[in-house]
């Protein structure tokens, strides 16, 4: 929903981006070995790569190189946890828009094992591109005290929440040297210190208004930012940082997650107002087509093998839906760009978003409307459900396996 509240930090033009500190295109010739190199260091977190390997300097300078180019999940495979999160109590974090708070859920148990209070309004559980880190985005909504609240994934405890203008949601640049803040509210994407969140720069994303989720290219180049309200899509040059254009959707009407092919040649983007999903060619930037899924196309997950994308339909066309609505999963099989399966809610419900467990075995779901939580089994799809508190939204997994986060709920690469 909309907001109009002043900004906190005032560092923007309305229509360019202002660096903090500008970086000097020699000082970029100079440095791009080093960066190069870094791709190498960073290639720890998974396995050496294969044949069929993407090198990384065809893209984003410092990204870890893509292990498989026909499936850029390759690495965030069932069970392929990195050393990173080592340590990390295997919970699920569920904010809840409505009560301010966090409720904690151990899977194996299905119980709720905590609660503590975060910012006002409370929208995603976003892991940070190192892994060490799971932050919540506090938005709040209308008013001008947003915050970032951190946990710590090896003790399942928030620390000292950190001031923020508007963050609606959150990821990370390809090689983790910023985190870019969605500022839903200004149509602007603000890029901070990873870890102390800092401004550093800022860059307007003039007539995309509702802006709030993307997903990345498979070089890493751009990322394509889905505009909630405008019914349209941007495209990011990250290297140049800058907007590279505003593509309307056909038959569209409202936006709202989008996640990448495997093997990185379509874009999936679900719209709750044309209940399904648009594909997008991102390299000419263009829609190709459309998939209908079930009323209300929200949230979009990858199967942990790549083969397959989880489409949750939030049962209503509503931003403020009712109860007990129409409320399903839609399985699309890459390969084909069909559904294959549909797995309804007994007695309705309203899923949003979530992510899979990292066994691959469980699809995890926030109950938007209907104060639960929903665990689909991805053999059969049958479904369980938690109750929980007041509107629970972006809930995040935790571990999961991938190398490093790109952010939102966890994606994974």
């Amino acid at each position: 929903m909309m907001r109009n509240h002043p900004s906190v930090e005032k560092r923007v033009s309305p229509y360019s981006m202002i660096p903090c500190k500008p970086i000097r295109r020699s000082f970029i010739r100079a440095t791009r070995p080093l960066l190069l190199a870094s791709a190498a260091l960073a290639f720890a977190h998974g396995a050496a790569a294969g044949p069929d390997a993407a090198p990384a300097a065809s893209g984003y300078p410092g990204m870890p190189p893509v292990l498989d180019a026909s499936n850029l999940y390759s690495a965030a495979g069932a069970g392929q946890l990195s050393a990173a999160v080592a340590g990390a109590l295997p919970r699920v974090y569920v904010p809840e828009l409505r009560s301010n708070d966090v409720v904690v859920i151990d899977p194996q148990t299905r119980k709720i094992v905590g609660r503590f209070a975060v910012g006002v309004n409370p929208q995603h559980v976003v892991p940070a591109w190192d892994l060490q880190t799971l932050w919540v985005t506090n938005n709040a909504e209308r008013r001008n005290d947003g915050s970032l609240t951190p946990i710590d994934p090896k003790t399942g405890k928030p620390g000292t929440p950190i001031v923020v203008d508007d963050p609606y949601n959150m990821y990370f640049l390809p090689d983790g040297s910023e985190a870019i803040v969605v500022a839903e509210a200004h149509e602007r994407l603000d890029f901070r210190d990873p870890h102390t969140m800092a401004l550093r720069s800022s860059l307007p994303v003039p007539g995309c208004k509702g802006i709030n989720h993307a997903d990345f290219a498979m070089d890493g180049r751009y990322a394509i930012f889905t505009c909630e309200f405008t019914a349209a899509l941007a495209k990011i040059d990250l290297i140049q940082r800058k907007v590279v254009g505003l593509l309307k959707l056909q038959g569209g009407g409202m936006p709202q997650d989008i996640r990448i092919s495997a093997d990185g040649k379509v874009f999936y983007v679900a719209d709750m107002m044309a209940d399904g999903v648009f594909l997008i060619d991102g390299e000419r930037f263009a829609q190709i087509g459309m998939i209908p899924t079930g009323v209300g196309a929200h949230g979009l997950y990858p199967s942990r093998d790549g083969t397959q994308l989880y489409v949750a339909n939030r049962g209503s066309n509503k931003i403020h839906g009712p109860r007990h609505g129409k409320g399903s999963v839609a399985v699309i099989d890459f390969a084909s760009r069909q559904v294959v399966k549909t797995w309804p809610i007994p007695g309705g419900g309203s899923p949003d978003m979530g992510n899979v467990s990292a066994d691959g075995k469980e699809l995890w779901l926030s109950g938007r409307f209907d104060d639960e939580v929903y665990v689909f089994d991805t053999a059969s799809g049958a479904v369980q459900k938690i109750a929980v508190g007041r509107e629970p939204h972006g809930l995040a997994v935790w571990p999961q396996p991938g190398r490093y986060s790109l952010g939102h709920t966890g994606n994974m690469r």
